[in-house]
């Protein structure tokens, strides 16, 4: 029997096992269940005499009561099938041989929640940290669920959601609810987005959703202008002179990386390993990033040379068996806010502005290419330097000292 529902195609077949019989010489009889062209077969506890069935009719030739009495329950097993798989295309479940026998059966399948994938999810990355994933990539998906949990309390009185739950409206809802109750601006709502979205996919690839909730919702991130520091106002930090050693450290370590391109979890793992001299004598840093992986060849400039001369007895130097003595990236910028106000500099400083200033002031406005500027920086493409590389107006004129040469004497 053949029925065509929501593009599955439905076929019930019942046989008895002829070569397994059971014990009082009667043959097992079964239901095989086809859609779409995969096959699961049902025992229905039920068997009679080999020569007494008529597969054509799949049932009983007898006419005694015992016969009436089994093919009787073989079209309420039909019936019953027929319904399960009728159910299941009202459901919006997925439509399986597998779903229909488990239902058939009694098994409850496991209902997925969102929370438990994402829980699942997090472990998973927990166990790939130093191979995949990073540890602070981690610690950021741990907070993307601890805010979902949030949202799900407050906002739909629940613990958890099942997967059927999770609609566009939920999404809207929770980005909403991320600007407005957690003040977030739009790039960093986006990024929680970005982890549920991951979610979902997980759920959709193992068939556990049917429809992606995020259809029609587009996650685009919008252009920020990144800090950086002129270069005045890096050498106003350059020849600052500090009175507290702590500042004058912090100070140094973000130089060094003014001049290298180095991100703080980089600079934190350097090593006298990562030194390298050329055949020309010249000093290079040469280390894999620790977010992308991607190599990062660097010339040691005067600058940073001289820090790392500096501080190569420093005790925790040579405790730790690193270049440089560098504190955690929140001491680090709680500093930084202290020097930049020493330093007149009014720009709110971190250790990543140091990388931006890297891109721009230091090699970009020198004419460095931006194919070596994204070898230094370990960029996989131009595209991610093109996202540190401003125009400063010191390029633009540059760039039209010639049109002024052209055209000046023509007015």
């Amino acid at each position: 029997m053949n029925t065509e529902k929501s593009r599955s195609t439905l076929n019930v077949l019942f046989c008895i096992k002829k070569h397994k019989l059971l014990k009082s010489g009667e043959a097992p009889i079964f239901v095989r269940i086809t859609i779409d062209g995969r096959r699961q077969e049902i025992m229905i506890k039920r068997s009679i005499p080999a020569e007494q069935w008529n597969q054509a009719k799949e049932c009983s030739k007898g006419k005694d009561r015992t016969a009436k009495e089994l093919n009787h329950y073989l079209d309420t097993v039909r019936a019953k099938i027929l319904q399960i798989h009728s159910d299941l295309i009202k459901e919006g479940s997925p439509v399986t041989s597998e779903a229909v026998r488990d239902r058939f059966y009694g098994r409850n399948p496991e209902k997925h929640t969102l929370l438990g994938i994402y829980a699942e999810h997090n472990r998973k990355c927990r166990e790939l940290i130093g191979r995949e994933y990073t540890e602070s990539t981690v610690e950021k998906f741990d907070t993307g669920i601890n805010r979902l949990k949030e949202f799900i309390t407050t906002c739909c009185g629940k613990d958890n959601l099942t997967l059927d739950e999770v609609s566009g409206q939920f999404i809207r809802d929770f980005d909403f609810w991320l600007k407005t109750e957690k003040k977030m601006q739009h790039n960093s709502a986006l990024k929680h987005l970005k982890i549920l979205k991951k979610i979902v996919r997980i759920a959709l690839a193992n068939g556990w959703i049917k429809k992606d909730p995020f259809f029609g919702i587009h996650l685009k991130r919008y252009e920020v202008n990144i800090e950086f520091l002129s270069r005045e106002e890096l050498e106003v930090l350059i020849n600052k002179t500090f009175s507290i050693q702590r500042l004058e450290q912090v100070r140094d370590i973000f130089v060094f990386c003014c001049f290298t391109g180095l991100a703080f979890i980089d600079v934190l793992q350097l090593t006298n390993e990562h030194l390298i001299k050329d055949n020309n004598g010249a000093l290079w840093i040469r280390k894999a990033r620790q977010k992308t992986h991607q190599m990062s060849n660097i010339p040691v400039l005067t600058p940073a040379r001289k820090i790392i001369e500096k501080y190569a007895g420093h005790p925790d130097c040579v405790d730790k068996g690193v270049l440089l003595p560098v504190i955690s990236n929140q001491k680090m910028n709680a500093y930084l806010k202290e020097i930049a106000d020493l330093c007149g500099i009014k720009k709110r400083l971190t250790t990543h502005i140091a990388r931006h200033t890297a891109a721009t002031v230091v090699f970009l406005a020198n004419e460095v290419s931006m194919e070596n500027v994204a070898k230094i920086l370990g960029h996989a493409n131009i595209k991610m330097t093109q996202h540190y590389a401003k125009v400063l107006d010191s390029s633009i004129m540059r760039d039209m000292q010639k049109v002024e040469m052209n055209f000046s004497k023509a007015l």
